[in-house]
């Protein structure tokens, strides 16, 4: 069975704010997160247990009504025990600031992000805001309070 690709494409503006930078790419046709790279000027060793923030020497102006979210490469993540100390960061539409990287060292080796390494990648989705309104009551539903691991069977 095939699958046409229902693929929407939005133009994201981008500066370099360094000439080490690299603009992001995406690693196959169909990938959702484009690699985003460390624009060091030299390369940092993370100890274990160690976060560094790994410059990548942009600037975004993403669209209003979308957020970029970066996550770890599974590579990386898997491989070297390096991804994105906050587990997924939030880089809103109004944010001119460079793209910062934290990766936290998960594993028991010193890790060395070499410069121009691809360090995470980033996910451009669209999302909805709410409108909150106090309450005194909410509905129940069949699971009601159940919270972590509550919807699980033994």
């Amino acid at each position: 069975m095939q699958f046409a690709a229902n693929i929407t494409t939005t133009n994201i503006s981008i500066k370099k704010l360094s000439p080490n930078a690299t603009i992001p790419t995406y690693g196959s046709e169909f990938a959702a997160g484009a690699d985003l790279y460390s624009a060091e000027e030299a390369d940092i060793t993370i100890n274990p247990g160690e976060t560094c923030f790994i410059h990548t020497g942009i600037a975004m102006e993403i669209p209003v009504g979308l957020v970029g979210l970066i996550y770890a490469r599974s590579g990386m993540a898997c491989k070297k025990g390096l991804a994105p100390a906050n587990k997924v960061g939030v880089i809103d539409s109004d944010y001119r600031g460079e793209i910062m990287v934290a990766l936290h060292n998960h594993s028991n080796n010193a890790v060395t992000v070499e410069k121009g390494d691809r360090v995470a990648q980033i996910v451009m989705t669209p999302y909805v805001t709410g409108s909150f309104t106090e309450v005194d009551e909410i509905s129940d539903t069949v699971r009601g309070e159940g919270g972590f691991g509550s919807t699980g069977t033994k």
